[in-house]
């Protein structure tokens, strides 16, 4: 029974009835649906998880799992432009802006004195209308004073930078761990506190070697993985 059961779920997903990273309705409602037990509906489920088709969230409830997207770091990323060439539609929104001294990472990122301003620009980072990353990106404001609203007014970071003269720029380090998000970082990824992000700081620079921007990334790993290009 519960293979049966394993289908008809697996057919109605086929057919988008739950679209991925959509819940799943109650493992109760499920069971009176199909007319079975809650053991019989859990052996269905475990099935599909261990099948990677589920993914079972503890006090959230059952999902499709998202199509996991291959973001390509290489010595020129651009995130609408990896997103695009995927044939998936990217976004995003900024949720901060302000100009913040520099702590000692972001100084030594950039090569400028601990406490002289940076403006920050903090974004979640969408692909198909689902939330992928949050983005907070560093500027020394001695050089690009007002980035802030020029990035609000182009929506991009390249043509942004380009403003102040830097036609192109490239990715000097990316260095990536895994840890646990922060309660407001899991919310607007949309993801339970308990499960894993990708932290990712990278450091852009321009043609002259020169650090442009410092950025931190966190990424929700059940929907993105970083595929280093060379």
């Amino acid at each position: 029974m519960w293979r049966q059961i394993e289908d008809r779920l697996k057919g109605d997903i086929a057919r988008g009835t739950w679209k991925p990273g959509e819940r799943l309705p109650t493992e109760g409602d499920l069971a009176e649906r199909f007319g079975v037990n809650r053991h019989t509906l859990r052996r269905a489920v475990a099935s599909l998880r261990d099948a990677g088709v589920l993914r079972v969230e503890q006090g959230r409830g059952t999902f499709v799992r998202d199509d996991m997207i291959d973001y390509a770091v290489a010595p020129r990323t651009r995130f609408s432009e990896n997103i695009a060439r995927l044939a998936r539609q990217p976004g995003g929104r900024v949720v901060r802006r302000a100009v913040i001294p520099a702590t000692t990472e972001i100084a030594q990122a950039l090569d400028m004195r601990r406490g002289q301003k940076v403006v920050l620009i903090e974004a979640v980072n969408m692909v198909d209308g689902r939330p992928v990353s949050i983005v907070a990106h560093h500027f020394p404001q001695h050089r690009f004073k007002g980035i802030d609203a020029a990035y609000q007014e182009t929506g991009s970071i390249t043509r942004a930078l380009a403003r102040y003269g830097v036609a192109d720029y490239l990715r000097k380090t990316t260095r990536i761990q895994a840890r646990l998000p922060e309660t407001g970082d899991a919310d607007l990824l949309d993801m339970p506190r308990i499960q894993p992000i990708l932290h990712a700081e990278s450091i852009n620079v321009d043609t002259g070697g020169i650090p442009v921007e410092y950025t931190v990334a966190r990424i929700a790993s059940h929907r993105m993985q970083i595929v280093v290009e060379f």
